[in-house]
């Protein structure tokens, strides 16, 4: 080669190398864009439930369908749509995903009935379900590196988590100032440019050799709808109502099942080979516990600051913007974080402002401000999910085979689903309970303080898991953790 030659392809090394950052940021860029729309779905209706119902004439009963119907069709459909990626290509079954989602999104805005709004609702959630699992596998494929993969990462911890507030806040300002109905339409603008953007910039992954698993989809899409409604009905009826224990049943059977079969099938839609990893399945439990605190603290605080604050619907969602902000601010710094200290130091040190937040909530009285006793705690929780989940993302996702990377990005999602759902149901109950036949504010008031704290309960709980089962050495192929801990040595 000539020296010219040797000089021209080292000033295009840079060139090539930019090029290859600018592509990869835009890919980034639609993937969450298409992620935060999916998660802000999950909370951004709960302030409009009011306009809604008056809008539409839903019982007191069934409005609680228009959250249901999208977190059953979401949360039962997620493994399906993991395995779809792997088979079809992600791109493909990403894209499939947002058009449907976009398309129910727009038929909801438009419904003019209880009825048409429902199913919109449940369309919603399988299109969410199809797309949601190809976002986090297109981001570890895309971000090899261990620097850049924890910064992508720690931006996908900023979207999901800071998303389910930060939807609480656009749910106030939609409905106050335009329409319930703009709660759904915002989705189709957003909807339209990932779907177009998407084949130009996103690489389609390998079809994976293999037929679906259909007998595997079948009991774990039926056997995840019956455990995500049962925890549903046991909210709203008790946990000792017969449908709810059928249910439940039915879920343990279709469960166990579909374990069963998932050990002997030739190729399976969740690999259990995913769980022999004690820190993988460590990182599941952990986020279980995580949300199912964190989504139930969602629900009763929006209640306490404009039931018993008395905020406005717009106010109320401004007043979860310090906690936005926090995550968001944390989580950019954590691929920082994660290039110099373990993973597991950084997790138990993100869970101890996670549990002193939501014991300080638990104190919550009739008399207590915004100031002194909310704006505090959702700082802390906030900036302890920032620190806790890049790490715990990481775990999830290490040493997973390319051909198991839809199965274990949708086993993420379905922690974070099932999570959300047994939370809500679980601290409904027990401030139902707390309450008793009380009445007036000091009995609400302390219903949701019992429910802060089994909160905090529960993310003791996961700060325990952490301390116990996740303190162990990477796998040895995991070569993004191996050299985390290499550079924190050096």
């Amino acid at each position: 080669m000539s020296t010219s030659s040797i000089m021209q392809d080292t000033r295009l090394r840079p060139r090539r190398r930019t090029a290859l950052r600018d592509r990869r940021g835009l890919a980034l860029a639609i993937v969450l864009g298409a992620q935060l729309m999916i998660i802000l779905d999950l909370t951004v209706v709960n302030i409009a439930l009011p306009s809604i119902a008056h809008g539409l004439g839903f019982s007191a009963a069934g409005l609680s369908w228009v959250l249901n119907a999208y977190t059953l069709t979401f949360g039962g459909l997620l493994l399906l749509g993991g395995r779809a990626g792997d088979i079809l290509g992600r791109r493909r079954v990403f894209v499939a995903g947002i058009v449907l989602f976009t398309a129910a999104s727009l038929a909801g805005g438009l419904a003019q009935s209880a009825g048409l709004l429902l199913a919109a609702r449940a369309a919603q959630g399988v299109g969410g379900a199809i797309a949601s699992p190809a976002v986090l596998a297109m981001i570890t494929a895309s971000f090899a590196d261990g620097r850049d993969r924890a910064r992508a990462l720690g931006i996908y911890t900023a979207v999901v988590m800071g998303g389910g507030s930060l939807g609480l806040v656009l749910g106030g300002v939609i409905t106050e100032w335009v329409s319930w109905r703009w709660v759904l339409f915002i989705n189709v603008p957003i909807g339209v440019l990932v779907a177009i953007a998407a084949p130009m910039f996103l690489p389609e992954t390998p079809r994976q050799p293999g037929h679906f698993d259909i007998a595997g989809a079948l009991a774990s899409t039926a056997g995840m709808v019956s455990l995500v409604y049962a925890i549903i009905r046991a909210a709203a009826d008790g946990w000792s109502d017969p449908v709810t224990l059928a249910a439940f049943a039915a879920a343990v059977i279709l469960l166990a099942g579909f374990v069963w079969h998932e050990s002997r099938a030739r190729q399976p839609i969740t690999p259990l080979r995913l769980f022999a990893d004690r820190r993988r399945a460590g990182s599941y439990l952990t986020r279980l516990l995580i949300v199912a605190g964190m989504f139930g603290m969602f629900f009763f605080l929006t209640q306490f600051v404009q039931e018993i604050l008395g905020f406005s619907p717009l106010r109320a969602g401004i007043s979860f913007l310090p906690m936005t902000a926090a995550l968001f601010g944390v989580s950019r710094l954590a691929p920082r974080l994660v290039s110099r200290y373990r993973p597991w130091t950084l997790m138990v040190t993100g869970m101890l402002p996670v549990v002193a937040g939501m014991a300080w909530l638990s104190r919550i009285e009739p008399g207590t401000g915004y100031l002194a006793g909310v704006l505090g705690p959702m700082v802390l929780i906030g900036a302890g999910m920032g620190v806790v989940f890049v790490p715990l993302t990481m775990a999830s996702l290490s040493g997973v085979r390319p051909e198991d990377s839809g199965a274990a990005s949708s086993m993420v999602n379905v922690m974070q689903q099932v999570g959300g759902s047994l939370g809500l149901a679980v601290l409904v109950t027990a401030a139902g309970n707390a309450v008793g036949h009380g009445a007036g504010q000091a009995a609400v008031v302390h219903g949701m303080s019992r429910a802060f704290t089994l909160a905090a309960a529960l993310d003791v709980l996961a700060l325990l898991v952490v301390l116990t089962v996740m303190r162990t050495a990477p796998p040895k192929n995991d070569a993004t953790a191996t050299n985390q801990i290499t550079a924190q040595r050096r």
